[in-house]
């Protein structure tokens, strides 16, 4: 497996982070003046384009031809084959048809759903600034190589693994390495520590596919094309092969027993008609290929296929649009979740929950970044106005805010943060308790910034002071930091010195909350003399930010999604583990799970970090995965670990994700999930379903549907496989009699039951809503295949022994309306032909009773969503409309060698329904009874 987080003496970029910058220049082989141009050729042909190169594809044709060779397929074939020889051309080019169109449409699915290289090479940037031989000329980003000195501004594009040499300001977005949007902070300084990280977290490096969110950046090309981080990500996610989902394992199982049954069958009634009946050797083999026919499916793929188009109409207006039609089913087998936090369970909008002063604390109410919610002391609700310490807290906050809010437009769903989420929830606080924000900044501008960086860990912002405030000068940053630079605290309007008492009761506040998750920032000030204002140039970070005065802490998250813990405890009840795999911080993670009631109460809950997880044997893992745990700061291929490990436990994963980084663990997993809002091109490329609100809960939804559609999938098995029997005994009756009984039916009726009547009633069953209490169960066991004896006792020993009796029945009463009587039946002529219709009209009129009883497999199917399912009764129409044409159209009659049908046939074959409907209703309430019990 392919290593992002390498920390061994040849992993280049821990080596030249821990350097210094000289150091680090001379490890490369390159200078502060560039590269010359010879040594840029040489570079170009020992590393080649930085570019990302595609994986050896299959060619289309082979794609495309692989669709029409797959069992299922083959299988159509013969059926057309075996059409053709019993002089049936129409019937064998409508199956051969119906293979076609199945074909290219999952050639279509396919061919739309595998572009993760295309959408990776696409985040490149198109050209940058480098200096090559002591001058900077731009040049195509794709030209780059390792020693290039390269040049980047706010909102650049990083286009290689970079080592910082200078930086101003500087802040690198790296939410598509890392899925955190929190801007993280980059300076030239040597990482000592560099082995011990992931190298998302050295601060002196950036990341080919990251993007510059602030300041300026003068860095060192270390790693080109498919040798970054980035490279390593796309080369992981080609070298994911596309695994075979569990229906299409189950549709091959179900295609292999089929086949084995139909061909056994046919070989058997061969040799009967063969050599026991004496048939001639072709006549015998014709009827052989008939007994394949009756129990071949031939409706089966395209029923599938349009009940999951059907599923993912479905889905789409529940939020979730599914690419690939057999990842429907996949969804309801689902055991177990690996969810990212940041997006999805949370909001993914910073929010201020607490104020805390030395005076007291303050509950803030309302999430996101609307203005909606107040600050309050118990139940009264606060306002700056009227506590001078909270509004000094609240005036720090808006001061050092570099955040830029804008608000939902008709692009933008969600508010839009320009900046550090931290920074913007700041300003949504001070608005709720009533500061003016707009009128603090125009009448007291910055004049001033020392900004953040990562060794002080605060920034300072200086004012000009119009005379109305306490402080022109404001701090914020870690609280052990900002508390270490106080000499005094503000109390009730007045500025006391601090003690060390007074610190410890200002740091056991502060670890409160950051045991709980939650993040804190402090806020001091301090007001600066009219010399050190006059002479801003001599404003130092040694100057300024010493003497503060400590005001308050802020206390801050990302809040936990209002419909998540519902959604949880769904997932819990229906036995499917969700597992939290996230960039955060272990502390945050394990807070969230808990609020939200992720994993179960009752049992401790493990936090395992990135940096644990790299040296933890599999065996380890294994033992934790069957436990309760939450996977923190994980890496691209740690979470990729993750998934494959829960699959070699034999569970069905479905992987969440919005980064580049999580493409490859997207398309491990069985079902990989991105997010449409927030998620990147290639995350949405990568995965098999896109969620277009981000949203934890549609996930619960989709599954739930996923599950109904797998319950559909068996019951309109159970109802195409039932009418194989009726379809199968006339044969076998042929054949025990020695010829005496007539076939009862034709093979091309049989064809019209199985491509014409069953079709659209078995449409209607994969169009059912998920039956009551679906989701109170565990997940389906991988070992659970569609057809298992249950489902064949049903179809053939249930409503296929009844329909086969009454479809003889039947045949023998429509002879002996007419006058015959076994063994004297008739074999050609109106009179058979008739009885033949009336034998296929039976089988048509079973399955109508039949479609009706496995709706449900436990309920009354009198219930108040009878008519819901308009398809089921649309089906039975058409069934009846079909039966009308061929038994009275003159040009079908002449096709399918049928005969019109008298009224005391009509009455007949109208009751049969009834008493079929009336045994199964008994059946269903000696289950429910039992059920009870």
């Amino acid at each position: 497996m392919i290593t992002l987080t390498k920390n061994d003496e040849n992993d280049e970029i821990i080596k030249v982070a821990q350097l210094s910058v000289e150091d680090a220049l001379k490890e490369l082989n390159t200078s502060q003046s560039g590269l010359t141009i010879d040594e840029v050729h040489t570079l170009q042909q020992k590393y080649g384009k930085n570019i990302f190169a595609k994986a050896n594809q299959e060619p289309l044709w082979k794609k495309f031809l692989a669709n029409f060779t797959n069992l299922m397929a083959i299988l159509l074939w013969v059926a057309g084959i075996i059409a053709f020889c019993a002089d049936l051309v129409q019937l064998g080019i409508a199956i051969w048809a119906v293979n076609i169109i199945n074909g290219i449409f999952s050639f279509w699915q396919e061919f739309q759903a595998d572009k993760a290289t295309e959408a990776l090479a696409n985040m490149l940037p198109s050209y940058t600034r480098v200096v090559r031989n002591g001058k900077e000329e731009k040049i195509l980003a794709n030209d780059l190589v390792p020693g290039d000195i390269v040049k980047l501004e706010e909102g650049d594009d990083i286009p290689a693994d970079i080592r910082v040499i200078a930086a101003t300001t500087a802040q690198a977005d790296q939410s598509s390495l890392t899925g955190e949007v929190n801007p993280v902070h980059k300076g030239a300084h040597a990482v000592e520590d560099a082995k011990k990280k992931n190298h998302a977290d050295l601060n002196n490096m950036i990341f080919s596919g990251t993007n510059m969110m602030k300041g300026n950046v003068t860095g060192v090309v270390v790693k080109t094309g498919m040798n970054t981080d980035f490279g390593k990500i796309a080369e992981l996610t080609q070298n994911v092969a596309q695994q075979k989902s569990p229906l299409e394992k189950e549709l091959d199982t179900l295609t292999k027993q089929i086949s084995i049954l139909a061909i056994s069958i046919g070989i058997i009634f061969f040799l009967i008609a063969t050599f026991f009946v004496h048939y001639p050797l072709v006549k015998g083999f014709v009827f052989a290929l008939g007994m394949i026919v009756a129990f071949i499916p031939e409706g089966l793929e395209p029923t599938v296929t349009l009940s999951l188009a059907g599923a993912v109409q479905r889905m789409a207006k529940k939020h979730a649009l599914i690419k690939r039609l057999s990842s429907v089913e996949t969804l309801g087998s689902t055991s177990v979740i690996c969810s990212d936090k940041t997006g999805t369970l949370t909001k993914n909008e910073m929010t201020v929950k607490e104020l805390w002063t030395l005076e007291k604390s303050y509950h803030v109410s309302g999430e996101g970044y609307a203005v909606r919610g107040h600050i309050k002391e118990g139940p009264t609700h606060v306002f700056a106005k009227d506590n001078d310490t909270l509004k000094e807290v609240l005036l720090g906050g808006v001061f050092a805010d570099n955040a830029k809010i804008q608000a939902p437009d008709k692009k933008h769903l969600r508010y839009q943060i320009l900046g550090d989420p931290t920074e913007a929830c700041l300003e949504v606080v001070a608005r709720k308790g009533k500061v003016d924000v707009e009128a603090e900044l125009k009448n007291t501008p910055r004049v001033k910034e020392l900004p953040f960086d990562s060794s002080r860990k605060m920034m300072t912002v200086i004012q000009s002071s119009d005379g109305t405030h306490r402080f022109n000068t404001y701090t914020k940053g870690a609280p052990n930091c900002v508390v270490d630079k106080c000499t005094s605290y503000l109390e009730h309007g007045e500025i006391k010195p601090i003690t060390q008492e007074i610190k410890d009761k200002i740091m056991r506040a502060n670890d409160g909350y950051a045991k709980d998750g939650l993040r804190v920032l402090a806020v001091a000030g301090r007001n600066l003399d009219q010399k050190m204002m006059d002479n801003l140039d001599s404003a130092t970070i040694e100057t300024v930010e010493k003497d503060l005065t400590f005001l308050g802490l802020t206390v801050m998250m990302d809040p936990p999604r209002a419909e998540v813990y519902k959604a949880a405890r769904e997932c819990r009840k229906a036995g499917i583990k969700v597992t939290m795999v996230t960039g955060d911080y272990g502390l945050t993670a394990k807070s969230i799970a808990r609020q939200i009631g992720l994993n179960d109460p009752d049992k401790p809950l493990t936090v395992i970090t990135g940096d644990a997880l790299k040296t933890m044997p599999d065996d380890e893992l294994r033992h934790y995965l069957e436990g309760e745990v939450v996977f923190a700061r994980m890496a691209p291929e740690q979470k990729y670990r993750v998934v494959s490990m829960y699959e070699k436990m034999g569970k069905i994963v479905a992987a969440t994700g919005d980064g580049v980084n999580d493409a490859p663990a997207l398309k491990k997993a069985n079902i990989g999930i991105a997010m449409g809002g927030t998620g990147t091109d290639v995350a949405k490329e990568a995965a098999d379903m896109i969620l277009t609100d981000d949203n934890f809960a549609s996930i619960v939804g989709a599954i739930k549907e996923g599950r109904g559609v797998y319950s559909n999938i068996r019951k309109f098995l159970i109802y195409i496989l039932n009418s194989n029997m009726p379809e199968a005994v006339p044969s076998v009756l042929f054949l025990l009699s020695g010829g005496a009984i007539p076939l009862a039916l034709t093979v091309m009726e049989i064809l019209f039951i199985d491509l014409g009547t069953d079709m659209i009633p078995a449409l209607g069953l994969g169009r059912e809503d998920p039956e009551k209490g679906i989701m109170d169960r565990p997940p389906r066991s991988p070992k659970d295949h569609l057809i298992n004896k249950h489902v064949l006792a049903k179809a053939f020993l249930w409503y296929g022994l009844i329909a086969s009796i009454i479809a003889t029945a039947a045949f023998f009463g429509a002879n002996f309306y007419r006058g015959h009587i076994f063994p004297n039946l008739p074999e050609v002529g109106w009179d058979y032909r008739q009885a033949t219709t009336v034998t296929l009209a039976a089988i048509i009129f079973c399955q109508i009773a039949a479609v009706l009883n496995i709706r449900y497999s436990r309920q009354s199917m009198f219930n108040k969503h009878f008519f819901k399912n308009s398809m089921i009764f649309i089906g039975i129409i058409m069934e009846i409309v079909l039966l009308l044409c061929i038994s009275y159209v003159p040009v079908f009659q002449s096709f399918f060698g049928t005969e019109p049908l008298n009224s005391h046939d009509w009455i007949m074959l109208v009751c049969i329904p009834i008493p079929l409907i009336l045994i199964d209703e008994l059946r269903k309430w000696i289950l429910r009874k039992n059920y009870k019990k």
